[in-house]
């Protein structure tokens, strides 16, 4: 018996009907959340205040709305200095709709990007401050 029959079988209700999958907001936004840190110029997720009081969670700067079939998408973001934010946000746009849409199957309607500020390098810091020495 392969894997496939395997689940098939599984979720099988009592009249032999399939029964249904449901993908839980959290499991999304994480994701999504992953893939949008995969992207070069994205520096961190962007959480407000609840960053402030130390929650830490793949999640954060990550809102979604789940349907039965469809999945929309906020993504609250801080970029690097100097990158050029339009093609940031939409090769996070892509990476999200993509890894989204390939594990769970939902079709994903929209992926909003809202920048939420600019991190500067600690090098570039530096190198600053011993250029005006």
């Amino acid at each position: 018996m392969e894997v496939n029959e395997l689940i098939e079988e599984t979720i099988q209700t009592a009249n032999g009907e399939r029964g249904k999958v449901v993908f839980a907001d959290e499991v999304v936004a994480t994701i999504a959340g992953l893939a949008a840190l995969e992207v070069e110029g994205v520096a961190s997720m962007s959480a407000g205040i609840v960053e402030k009081f130390g929650k830490k969670s793949p999640t954060r700067g990550v809102k979604v709305e789940v349907g039965e079939k469809e999945a929309a998408i906020d993504l609250y973001m801080i970029v690097n200095y100097g990158v050029q934010i339009p093609e940031v946000a939409w090769n996070v746009q892509e990476n999200v709709k993509k890894s989204v849409e390939t594990m769970t199957g939902l079709s994903v309607v929209e992926v909003n990007i809202y920048i939420q500020g600019i991190e500067f390098h600690k090098d570039s810091k530096e190198k600053e401050s011993s250029d005006m020495d």
